[in-house]
Protein backbone atom coordinates (compact mmCIF):
# COMPACT_ATOMS: atom_id res chain seq x y z
CA UNK A 1 0.00 0.00 0.00
CA UNK A 2 1.70 3.13 -1.13
CA UNK A 3 1.98 5.70 1.65
CA UNK A 4 1.46 8.89 -0.84
CA UNK A 5 -1.69 7.07 -2.27
CA UNK A 6 -3.24 6.36 1.12
CA UNK A 7 -2.43 10.57 2.15
CA UNK A 8 -4.34 11.40 -0.82
CA UNK A 9 -7.00 9.10 0.06
CA UNK A 10 -7.72 10.40 3.90
CA UNK A 11 -7.20 13.87 2.48
CA UNK A 12 -10.42 13.27 -0.29
CA UNK A 13 -12.35 11.84 2.29
CA UNK A 14 -11.95 14.25 5.05
CA UNK A 15 -12.48 17.35 2.65
CA UNK A 16 -15.14 15.16 1.03
CA UNK A 17 -13.59 17.28 -2.68
CA UNK A 18 -11.49 15.74 -4.92
CA UNK A 19 -10.64 19.48 -5.89
CA UNK A 20 -9.86 21.03 -2.62
CA UNK A 21 -8.02 17.92 -1.94
CA UNK A 22 -6.04 18.97 -4.88
CA UNK A 23 -5.52 22.61 -3.81
CA UNK A 24 -4.20 21.07 0.09
CA UNK A 25 -1.87 18.72 -1.09
CA UNK A 26 -0.38 20.63 -4.27
CA UNK A 27 -1.46 18.21 -7.02
CA UNK A 28 -3.67 18.60 -10.13
CA UNK A 29 -7.20 17.33 -9.89
CA UNK A 30 -6.66 14.51 -12.33
CA UNK A 31 -3.17 14.05 -10.03
CA UNK A 32 -5.75 13.30 -6.82
CA UNK A 33 -8.19 11.23 -9.16
CA UNK A 34 -5.80 8.88 -10.07
CA UNK A 35 -3.89 8.70 -6.44
CA UNK A 36 -7.42 7.43 -5.31
CA UNK A 37 -7.86 5.23 -8.45
CA UNK A 38 -4.56 3.73 -8.03
CA UNK A 39 -5.62 2.53 -4.40
CA UNK A 40 -8.87 1.48 -5.36
CA UNK A 41 -7.25 -0.99 -7.93
CA UNK A 42 -4.25 -2.13 -5.49
CA UNK A 43 -7.04 -2.97 -2.38
CA UNK A 44 -9.99 -4.38 -5.31
CA UNK A 45 -12.27 -2.30 -3.36
CA UNK A 46 -13.98 1.36 -3.88
CA UNK A 47 -13.07 3.43 -1.06
CA UNK A 48 -14.79 6.51 -2.06
CA UNK A 49 -18.23 7.60 -3.68
CA UNK A 50 -18.26 10.02 -6.19
CA UNK A 51 -21.37 12.15 -5.99
CA UNK A 52 -21.40 13.05 -3.40
CA UNK A 53 -17.58 12.33 -2.29
CA UNK A 54 -17.79 10.03 0.75
CA UNK A 55 -16.05 7.07 2.10
CA UNK A 56 -17.68 3.87 1.25
CA UNK A 57 -17.85 1.29 3.83
CA UNK A 58 -14.73 -0.22 3.01
CA UNK A 59 -13.60 3.09 2.84
CA UNK A 60 -14.16 4.05 6.64
CA UNK A 61 -12.51 0.99 8.06
CA UNK A 62 -9.34 1.89 5.94
CA UNK A 63 -9.76 5.40 7.48
CA UNK A 64 -9.46 3.52 11.11
CA UNK A 65 -6.00 2.13 9.73
CA UNK A 66 -4.92 5.20 7.89
CA UNK A 67 -4.20 7.58 10.66
CA UNK A 68 -1.74 5.53 12.66
CA UNK A 69 -0.57 4.08 9.71
CA UNK A 70 0.79 7.58 8.43
CA UNK A 71 1.62 9.15 11.89
CA UNK A 72 4.07 5.89 12.41
CA UNK A 73 5.85 6.78 9.10
CA UNK A 74 6.52 10.44 10.48
CA UNK A 75 7.60 9.10 13.29
CA UNK A 76 9.87 7.31 11.79
CA UNK A 77 11.23 9.97 9.45
CA UNK A 78 11.79 12.57 12.14
CA UNK A 79 13.45 9.99 14.36
CA UNK A 80 15.76 9.27 11.77
CA UNK A 81 16.77 12.90 10.97
CA UNK A 82 17.17 13.72 14.55
CA UNK A 83 19.69 10.97 15.19
CA UNK A 84 21.50 12.06 11.78
CA UNK A 85 21.48 15.98 12.89
CA UNK A 86 20.38 16.82 16.80
CA UNK A 87 18.27 20.49 16.48
CA UNK A 88 20.24 23.25 18.71
CA UNK A 89 18.33 26.41 19.90
CA UNK A 90 15.10 26.39 22.59
CA UNK A 91 13.44 23.75 24.37
CA UNK A 92 10.34 22.76 22.69
CA UNK A 93 7.73 21.79 25.28
CA UNK A 94 3.90 21.38 24.49
CA UNK A 95 0.94 20.42 26.68
CA UNK A 96 -2.66 19.84 26.58
CA UNK A 97 -4.83 22.58 28.06
CA UNK A 98 -5.55 20.96 31.49
CA UNK A 99 -1.46 20.17 31.81
CA UNK A 100 -0.47 23.86 31.33
CA UNK A 101 0.74 24.12 34.50
CA UNK A 102 2.27 20.95 34.94
CA UNK A 103 4.24 21.95 31.67
CA UNK A 104 5.91 25.76 33.59
CA UNK A 105 7.12 24.18 36.30
CA UNK A 106 8.59 21.40 34.67
CA UNK A 107 10.16 23.75 32.28
CA UNK A 108 11.05 26.41 34.89
CA UNK A 109 14.83 25.55 34.76
CA UNK A 110 14.99 26.50 30.82
CA UNK A 111 13.80 30.12 30.96
CA UNK A 112 17.69 31.27 31.06
CA UNK A 113 18.16 29.35 28.20
CA UNK A 114 14.90 30.01 25.59
CA UNK A 115 11.85 28.14 25.84
CA UNK A 116 8.67 27.48 23.53
CA UNK A 117 5.77 26.33 25.47
CA UNK A 118 2.46 25.27 23.10
CA UNK A 119 -0.61 24.79 24.01
CA UNK A 120 -2.19 21.87 21.73
CA UNK A 121 -5.22 19.52 21.29
CA UNK A 122 -4.49 15.87 22.82
CA UNK A 123 -4.49 13.98 19.30
CA UNK A 124 -2.48 17.14 18.16
CA UNK A 125 0.03 16.94 21.06
CA UNK A 126 1.00 13.26 19.98
CA UNK A 127 1.30 14.31 16.61
CA UNK A 128 3.58 17.23 17.38
CA UNK A 129 6.12 15.15 19.34
CA UNK A 130 6.34 12.18 17.23
CA UNK A 131 6.93 14.16 14.13
CA UNK A 132 9.53 16.69 15.92
CA UNK A 133 7.47 19.67 16.19
CA UNK A 134 7.99 19.24 19.98
CA UNK A 135 10.85 18.01 22.06
CA UNK A 136 8.00 16.36 24.22
CA UNK A 137 4.47 17.39 25.32
CA UNK A 138 2.62 16.84 28.63
CA UNK A 139 -0.67 14.88 27.69
CA UNK A 140 -3.72 14.95 30.10
CA UNK A 141 -6.44 12.71 29.82
CA UNK A 142 -9.15 10.48 31.92
CA UNK A 143 -8.56 6.85 32.64
CA UNK A 144 -8.91 4.11 35.77
CA UNK A 145 -6.49 4.05 38.47
CA UNK A 146 -4.41 1.43 37.46
CA UNK A 147 -4.64 1.82 33.34
CA UNK A 148 -2.22 4.12 31.17
CA UNK A 149 -3.21 6.81 28.93
CA UNK A 150 -4.13 5.49 25.30
CA UNK A 151 -1.70 6.90 23.38
CA UNK A 152 -0.72 5.60 19.60
CA UNK A 153 2.17 3.69 19.13
CA UNK A 154 4.70 6.10 18.09
CA UNK A 155 7.75 3.79 18.45
CA UNK A 156 10.67 4.11 20.57
CA UNK A 157 9.24 6.96 22.74
CA UNK A 158 9.14 7.32 26.74
CA UNK A 159 6.09 7.80 28.65
CA UNK A 160 6.03 8.30 32.46
CA UNK A 161 3.37 9.28 34.43
CA UNK A 162 4.01 13.45 35.79
CA UNK A 163 0.76 13.60 38.01
CA UNK A 164 -2.51 12.32 38.84
CA UNK A 165 -5.56 13.32 40.80
CA UNK A 166 -9.51 12.20 41.32
CA UNK A 167 -11.85 13.19 38.57
CA UNK A 168 -15.03 14.81 39.32
CA UNK A 169 -18.48 15.43 38.10
CA UNK A 170 -18.61 19.07 37.09
CA UNK A 171 -21.62 20.85 38.31
CA UNK A 172 -23.17 24.52 39.18
CA UNK A 173 -23.50 24.92 42.72
CA UNK A 174 -27.50 25.53 42.81
CA UNK A 175 -27.51 21.90 41.36
CA UNK A 176 -29.68 19.87 43.25
CA UNK A 177 -27.17 16.94 43.24
CA UNK A 178 -24.11 19.61 44.36
CA UNK A 179 -24.75 18.05 47.37
CA UNK A 180 -23.88 14.35 47.15
CA UNK A 181 -20.65 13.70 48.26
CA UNK A 182 -20.20 10.88 44.95
CA UNK A 183 -22.15 10.22 42.27
CA UNK A 184 -21.86 6.91 39.68
CA UNK A 185 -21.66 7.84 35.86
CA UNK A 186 -24.46 5.73 34.90
CA UNK A 187 -27.08 7.45 36.99
CA UNK A 188 -26.32 10.95 34.79
CA UNK A 189 -26.76 8.95 31.66
CA UNK A 190 -29.57 11.58 30.63
CA UNK A 191 -28.31 14.45 31.99
CA UNK A 192 -27.52 17.59 30.06
CA UNK A 193 -23.79 17.34 29.05
CA UNK A 194 -21.38 19.48 27.34
CA UNK A 195 -19.38 17.62 24.91
CA UNK A 196 -15.67 19.28 25.29
CA UNK A 197 -13.38 16.64 23.81
CA UNK A 198 -10.36 18.41 23.86
CA UNK A 199 -10.29 19.94 27.82
CA UNK A 200 -13.00 17.51 29.41
CA UNK A 201 -13.50 13.55 29.69
CA UNK A 202 -14.46 12.87 26.12
CA UNK A 203 -18.49 11.14 25.92
CA UNK A 204 -17.79 8.31 24.16
CA UNK A 205 -15.26 7.59 26.57
CA UNK A 206 -17.98 7.91 29.39
CA UNK A 207 -20.10 5.86 27.30
CA UNK A 208 -17.80 3.34 27.11
CA UNK A 209 -16.63 2.97 30.65
CA UNK A 210 -20.46 3.04 32.04
CA UNK A 211 -22.08 0.63 29.28
CA UNK A 212 -24.75 2.71 28.81
CA UNK A 213 -26.08 4.24 25.48
CA UNK A 214 -26.31 7.60 26.77
CA UNK A 215 -24.11 10.79 27.35
CA UNK A 216 -25.31 12.91 24.79
CA UNK A 217 -24.19 16.30 24.04
CA UNK A 218 -26.50 19.51 24.89
CA UNK A 219 -23.60 21.43 23.97
CA UNK A 220 -20.68 21.05 21.50
CA UNK A 221 -17.73 22.98 22.58
CA UNK A 222 -14.51 22.97 20.29
CA UNK A 223 -11.48 24.53 21.43
CA UNK A 224 -8.90 24.32 23.72
CA UNK A 225 -9.54 27.30 27.18
CA UNK A 226 -10.72 25.61 29.91
CA UNK A 227 -12.16 28.85 31.58
CA UNK A 228 -14.64 29.13 28.76
CA UNK A 229 -15.99 25.52 29.19
CA UNK A 230 -16.19 26.23 33.51
CA UNK A 231 -17.91 29.41 32.83
CA UNK A 232 -20.36 27.15 30.32
CA UNK A 233 -20.51 24.78 33.45
CA UNK A 234 -21.69 27.33 35.43
CA UNK A 235 -24.10 28.91 33.67
CA UNK A 236 -25.77 25.31 33.16
CA UNK A 237 -25.41 24.25 29.81
CA UNK A 238 -24.32 21.42 30.89
CA UNK A 239 -22.17 18.53 32.81
CA UNK A 240 -18.74 17.86 32.41
CA UNK A 241 -15.94 15.36 34.21
CA UNK A 242 -12.69 17.30 35.24
CA UNK A 243 -9.80 17.30 37.41
CA UNK A 244 -10.25 17.56 41.02
CA UNK A 245 -7.73 20.25 41.37
CA UNK A 246 -9.38 22.52 38.10
CA UNK A 247 -13.01 22.48 39.86
CA UNK A 248 -11.50 23.23 43.50
CA UNK A 249 -10.51 27.08 42.48
CA UNK A 250 -13.57 28.25 41.25
CA UNK A 251 -16.08 28.69 43.39
CA UNK A 252 -19.12 29.04 41.45
CA UNK A 253 -18.50 25.03 40.77
CA UNK A 254 -18.91 21.72 42.56
CA UNK A 255 -17.01 18.60 41.93
CA UNK A 256 -18.30 15.57 42.87
CA UNK A 257 -16.52 12.72 43.71
CA UNK A 258 -17.29 9.83 40.53
CA UNK A 259 -17.76 6.59 42.52
CA UNK A 260 -18.38 4.15 39.30
CA UNK A 261 -16.37 3.72 37.97
CA UNK A 262 -13.31 4.96 39.00
CA UNK A 263 -11.46 7.60 36.84
CA UNK A 264 -9.11 9.67 37.83
CA UNK A 265 -7.04 12.29 35.75
CA UNK A 266 -3.65 11.86 34.55
CA UNK A 267 -0.97 13.92 32.80
CA UNK A 268 1.43 11.71 31.51
CA UNK A 269 5.16 12.76 30.01
CA UNK A 270 5.60 11.80 26.35
CA UNK A 271 9.25 11.98 24.39
CA UNK A 272 11.18 10.56 21.70
CA UNK A 273 13.82 8.26 23.27
CA UNK A 274 17.15 9.52 23.86
CA UNK A 275 16.39 12.96 22.58
CA UNK A 276 17.92 16.10 23.17
CA UNK A 277 14.54 16.96 25.08
CA UNK A 278 15.17 13.56 27.31
CA UNK A 279 18.20 15.26 28.22
CA UNK A 280 17.76 18.32 29.16
CA UNK A 281 14.76 18.34 31.20
CA UNK A 282 16.26 15.71 33.12
CA UNK A 283 17.43 18.03 35.34
CA UNK A 284 14.15 19.63 36.49
CA UNK A 285 13.10 16.15 38.12
CA UNK A 286 10.85 14.90 35.41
Amino acid sequence: MDPHLLRTFTVVARLRSFSAAAVELGYTQSAVSQHVAALEADLGVRLLARRPVAPTVAGERLLTYAGPILLRLAAARADLARLATPRPGRLRVGATPLAVPAAAILAAGEAAAGLVLRVAARDELVRQVATDALDLGLLDGFTAPNDPLPVTDLGPTEVSVHGQEPAVVTLPRAHPLAGRSALALADLAEARWIDAPDVAAPLPQLRAATGTDGFRSAVRYDGTDVAGLLAAVAAGHGLAVLPAGTVRAHPELVGVDVREPRLVHRVELIRPAGSAGDRRIGATGA
